[in-house]
C-alpha cells in the first residue's frame, strides 16, 4: 500500500461523504507531581482538519501537544493516528512537524538552511540528494512567500517572516500532522491577523491534519474547522467554531469565548425573573436559580414603559458609528455596545431606559 493511501474502511468512509478520523484520542491523562495537567481527554480529529486547542494558560493544551509531538510521554490512555499506535512509535517516525511560538530558527544558519535541517539531519539512507533538498527548499520558500530571502539570517527577518520560515522548516519533512504551539504568541496584534488568513491558506496547500495551540479565542473561532476547549486539563467542549460560539456547554465555554455580561434569575412556571424584568422561559431552561448571560452587543434599548431590564446610562463613548454604553443595572456597571449608526435614540448619560437582551442564556446557578 502506499505511503498516502487510508485503510480500506477510511475509504469506504470518504466514498459515503465523511472524513476518515485521522487522530484519536482516547483517555489521556498526564500529571506533573501532584499537577493533573490533563484528566481523561478525549477527542478526534479527521484528515486533514485544522483543530484549535482553546483555553486559559493552565488548561493542559500545550501538555496535549506535548504528547502528540513525543515531547511528554501520558500516565493513562491512547492515541492513534492514521490507524496506528501513535505512542508507541519513536518520534522520528511520527512524521510530525512542529512550530514553537518563539521561532527556534538557527540563527548561525541561512533561511535556506533552517527550511533544509530536517532534511540534512535524516540517516544518510533516507536523506535527499543536495539537488533534491534545493528544489524542496525552493519549493517551500515560494510556498510562505520568501522566494528572495532564502539567503538571509535569522536576526534579518521582521517576527512574522522568522515565523514563516519556522513553518517552512516544519512542513520540508512532508510531515503528517502539523503541531503548532502559540505560533503568532511572540507577533503583534496587526501581525497576527495578517498571518491568520495566510495560515489556514497554507494549511489547506499543504493537505496535512495540524494542531494549534492558542489562548486567542478570536484566532480559535477564525482558523480552525473545529474547537476543542480545555479548561484544568479536561476537555469541555469540542465542536465547530459557530456551534460553541453559538451553543455553548456551559458559563465558562460562554464568558470564554467573547465578553459576557451575567445577572442572576428564577425560573418558575414558565416565566423567567431577572431583576425587574419578567418574559417568558425558553422551553429547554432549567428551573429555580438560573444565572442569565448575554453579550454586550446583543442587547436593545427602550424607554422606560418598555421591555428589558431597568438600568441608568451612565457614559457614552461613541467610536465612529458604533458606540460603547456604561449602563448601571441592579447596582452593577456593565459596558454595553450599540453598532451603528450612531448612539440608539434616547441614550445618553444620566437617562433611566430599559435594556433588553436579543439572545440570552441561560443555565442553572452555580
Amino acid at each position: 500500500m502506499p505511503e498516502n493511501s487510508l485503510p480500506t474502511a477510511d475509504t469506504d468512509a470518504q466514498k459515503r461523504g465523511k472524513s476518515p478520523l485521522s487522530l484519536e484520542i482516547s483517555g489521556i491523562s498526564k500529571s506533573f507531581g501532584r499537577f493533573p495537567a490533563l484528566n481523561d481527554v478525549s477527542l478526534h480529529a479527521r484528515d486533514k482538519e485544522f483543530l484549535a486547542l482553546l483555553g486559559p494558560s493552565g488548561s493542559g493544551k500545550t501538555t496535549l501537544l506535548r504528547v502528540l509531538a513525543g515531547l511528554e510521554r501520558p500516565d493513562a490512555g491512547e492515541v492513534r493516528f492514521a490507524g496506528e499506535d501513535f505512542l508507541s512509535l519513536p518520534v522520528r517516525s511520527r512524521k510530525v512537524g512542529m512550530v514553537f511560538q518563539h521561532y527556534a530558527l538557527f540563527r548561525h544558519m541561512t533561511v535556506a538552511q533552517n527550511i533544509a535541517f530536517g532534511l540534512t539531519v535524516r540517516p544518510r539512507r533516507e536523506r535527499p540528494s543536495k539537488s533534491e533538498t534545493a528544489d524542496r527548499v525552493a519549493d517551500l520558500l515560494k510556498l510562505v512567500q520568501l522566494e528572495d530571502l532564502g539567503a538571509r539570517f535569522p536576526a534579518q527577518l521582521s517576527g512574522g517572516q522568522r515565523q514563516r520560515v519556522a513553518l517552512a522548516r516544519a512542513l520540508a519533512i512532508e510531515p503528517k500532522m502539523l503541531l503548532l504551539d502559540e505560533p503568532f504568541g511572540a507577533l503583534d496584534a496587526q501581525v497576527r491577523r495578517e498571518l491568520r488568513r495566510w495560515l489556514r491558506e497554507l494549511h489547506d496547500r499543504a493537505g496535512v491534519t495540524t494542531v494549534f495551540v492558542t489562548h486567542d479565542q478570536e484566532e480559535a473561532l477564525d482558523l480552525a474547522d473545529r474547537v476543542a476547549i480545555l479548561k484544568d486539563g479536561r476537555l469541555i467542549q469540542l465542536g465547530t467554531p459557530n456551534e460553541v460560539y453559538e451553543k455553548p456547554a456551559d458559563p465558562f465555554v460562554y464568558d470564554f469565548l467573547g465578553a459576557a455580561c451575567r445577572l442572576p434569575g428564577v425560573i418558575e412556571g414558565g416565566r423567567l425573573t431577572v431583576a425587574d424584568w419578567e418574559s417568558k422561559a425558553p422551553a429547554d431552561a432549567p428551573q429555580g436559580r438560573v444565572d442569565v448571560f448575554f453579550r454586550p452587543d446583543e442587547v436593545m434599548f427602550a424607554p422606560l414603559d418598555g421591555a428589558g431590564l431597568a438600568g441608568e446610562v451612565k457614559a457614552v463613548v461613541q467610536r465612529g458609528p458604533d458606540a460603547r454604553i456604561e449602563c448601571l443595572i441592579e447596582g452593577r456597571l456593565f459596558e454595553l455596545e450599540a453598532r451603528g449608526p450612531g448612539v440608539p435614540s434616547g441614550v445618553a448619560p444620566g437617562l433611566s431606559l430599559r435594556i433588553k437582551p436579543l439572545r440570552p442564556k441561560i443555565y442553572a446557578a452555580a
